[in-house]
């Protein structure tokens, strides 16, 4: 795993975490911290799409994770995650969020569905139905695709504990349309709304980004991520 630069980097998620007045009003009452040495230490597991924490922080839920992803081509089995990341294996939480987002199941059918999927359409997009998700580049870089619209996309899995910790519900498939595609590096920041469809191309080395992720309750508040969890 490529070294991701976080100098000094202690993380204060001005949202407040999971600490309730005692009236039971559900009303957070302290700051979440997560250090430098956390984030490097879920960022050193396998796999792409690492959630680190998700927060209850009142009127919705907040989670914060390290996703890395290796060059495009040659380290594809790693990269390519990108084509189905909206749902891996569904074997409990610590597994989902540190194994990553992996070959895309065959849910249910999303996006525009066509006869042919048309000449030029952009592999490995996802769409978050209610999830947006702000970036951090915090290491390498690459070109990031958003925009368009997935044609013969498919569904993850409602009950898939990726869809509860990482993203929520979303639709996967190729991209068509008004499709932007910008190089990013490290320390840009980029925010998607939910609905958008994006996915990566073109990494050089690496990229690692911090990836914030408001939620409307969909993802489950309370989760740690087991290399952090004490």
């Amino acid at each position: 795993m490529k070294k991701v630069v976080l100098s000094g980097l202690a993380i204060m998620l001005l949202a407040p975490a999971v600490a309730f007045t005692q009236s039971g009003m559900g009303k957070p009452t302290a700051a979440t911290y997560i250090t430098d040495e956390e984030v490097k230490a879920v960022n050193a597991l396998p796999g792409v799409d690492r959630t680190i924490r998700v927060m209850d922080i009142g009127p919705e839920n907040f989670a914060i994770g390290i996703i890395h992803r290796v060059a495009t081509g040659g380290a594809r089995a790693g990269a390519g995650a990108a084509a189905g990341r909206g749902a891996a294996a569904a074997g409990g939480a610590g597994r989902a969020a540190g194994a990553g987002r992996g070959a895309a199941p065959q849910g249910e059918p999303c996006g525009e569905q066509v006869g042919a999927t048309p000449a030029g359409a952009t592999p490995g997009a996802i769409a978050h139905d209610q999830q947006t998700e702000g970036y951090l580049i915090v290491s390498g870089g690459g070109t990031l695709v958003t925009g368009g619209k997935i044609v013969n996309g498919r569904r993850s899995p409602a009950d898939s504990e990726v869809t509860k910790v990482l993203n929520g519900p979303s639709c996967s498939g190729p991209t068509v349309g008004d499709v932007v595609k910008k190089v990013v590096k490290t320390g840009d920041i980029i925010i998607i709304p939910a609905g958008v469809p994006h996915g990566w191309t073109d990494i050089g080395d690496h990229v690692d980004y911090l990836s914030f992720r408001p939620s409307a309750r969909v993802l489950e508040a309370g989760y740690v991520n087991p290399a952090i969890k004490k």
